[in-house]
């Protein structure tokens, strides 16, 4: 069995992922690939819902947005109780809610009402798992390829929106909405069962936490052998670990980081919501295919970005991506009748912006150690969902104005770039940041950097 050892911060600091740690991987991109699933279900869901109901589309806005709220508030809740009990607990949680309400769902949602309420509550369940998938991807995976290994974890999620476009399509015209819930549901199931069973707790928060035991028994049943690394500080209960990200010189990471996720969801929650919608001059085929040569170009980008990433300054090699990906939005809105220059603008603007978007998750787990870690993805992953929410609605709010298609996708650039500019300077403070202070005397003060 391959055996490694362990460092400060990573169960694997150098050499290959026992295969054990890579199910451990896939897992965690199983959970994000629900999340995207879900996000794009509702979406595809809505027009049969209204048909049946006799409910103009407008309505389902609040349907979609209130389902993304859910995530917010479940990511900034759960990423700091994941801090305190542990990872595993909360992805479990999360996960099961989804999977009960998600399969009850076509039985108790018989108005918008009824349904907005289901959809918060699922959004909860959700945005509970998110923090914790991506700390414990993070905590297993060697530091000189983390960007890459957590930012194809996360592919999961475009993933998950293009399975369930392809099930939408086969399962809503015979078997109607209520199908697409069921399967979106006992999936789900299945996979909480898996993760019950072979899914471990993070064995730094266990180290970070004291637990020395726990986590060489979850090591060992993983290929990797345990170094005593020293005395381990324990989580303090009585100080906030929301207020830590503003501490030892971390406001203004923390702050741009929140920014950085505010935009990059306002800009790619923006693509996928009304990008069928606002392309149909290339035709309706065309249109609903540029929504999966985004994705594909996001997952082929991220793949690529996150190498980079690895190698150099990540920071700044996912700034240059945005700031290029950010040329192709613009580019989107000029598409006109042409669905070639429509899916070619598509799948470069997803490669560059989208592939950058998810890596910028990653981002976010190098930035905090691990006392902090879920905590601080959790509110940058609450920031973005506001930009998330935001994001359809200020579209919707700009189309009923009458603004034209080349300027709404002019803005999403706009937006694109700008995220970059925040993390180039993100990269800046860092630096700064790593010139003026001295070397951390222990792990709890130890702010791990890109």
């Amino acid at each position: 069995m391959n055996q490694q050892r362990i460092n400060d911060d990573s169960a694997l600091p150098t050499g290959r992922m026992p295969r054990p740690v890579m199910f451990v991987i896939v897992l965690c991109a199983l959970v994000a690939l629900l999340d995207g699933f879900d996000t794009q279900a509702i979406s595809l869901a809505a027009p049969d819902i209204g048909a049946a109901w006799q409910q103009e589309p407008s309505v389902f806005g609040t349907v979609f947005g209130i389902g993304l709220f859910g995530g917010l508030i479940g990511a900034v809740v759960a990423g700091v109780i994941s801090d305190r009990v542990g990872r595993r607990p909360l992805v479990l949680a999360g996960v099961l809610e989804f999977a009960v309400l998600t399969l009850l769902t076509p039985a108790l949602a018989t108005s918008i009402g009824s349904l907005e309420v289901l959809r918060l509550f699922t959004g909860l369940g959700l945005g509970a798992a998110v923090p914790g998938i991506i700390a414990i991807t993070s905590e297993y995976t060697p530091a000189k390829s983390r960007a890459s290994v957590v930012g194809l974890m996360w592919c999961g999620f475009p993933m998950g929106a293009v399975i369930g476009g392809v099930l939408a399509a086969w399962l809503i015209p015979d078997h109607g909405w209520q199908s697409l819930f069921y399967v979106g549901g006992v999936v789900p199931l299945l996979v909480v069962l898996l993760l019950w069973f072979r899914l471990p707790e993070s064995a730094r928060f266990l180290q970070v936490r004291g637990d020395t035991t726990a986590a060489s028994r979850t090591l060992a049943r993983l290929g990797v052998q345990a170094e005593d690394s020293g005395p381990q500080a324990g989580t303090d209960s009585a100080r906030s670990p929301v207020a830590d990200l503003f501490r030892q010189g971390r406001a203004a990471t923390t702050l741009l980081l929140w920014l950085a996720s505010f935009l990059t969801l306002l800009m790619a929650y923006f693509l996928t919501t009304w990008l069928p919608s606002l392309a149909t001059g290339a035709g309706m085929r065309n249109a609903l295919l540029a929504v999966s040569t985004l994705n594909l170009g996001g997952v082929i980008g991220c793949v690529l970005i996150g190498r980079l990433a690895d190698r150099y300054n990540a920071a700044r090699v996912i700034a240059g991506a945005y700031v290029l990906g950010a040329i192709a939005v613009a580019l989107i809105g000029r598409a006109g009748s042409s669905g070639t220059t429509l899916l070619v603008a598509t799948f470069v603007g997803g490669l560059f912006a989208v592939g950058a978007q998810l890596c910028s998750v990653a981002l976010g787990a190098t930035l905090y150690e691990t006392r902090l870690r879920a905590t601080g993805v959790g509110w940058g992953i609450g920031a973005g969902r506001i930009g998330g929410i935001l994001g359809p609605t200020t579209g919707g709010a700009l189309i009923g104005a009458g603004v034209t298609v080349p300027t709404l996708f002019l803005l999403a650039g706009a937006a694109a770039a700008a995220t970059g500019l925040v993390l180039f300077a993100l990269s800046l403070v860092r630096r700064h940041a790593d010139g003026r202070a001295p070397a951390p005397a222990s792990l709890d003060n130890r702010v791990v950097t890109s």
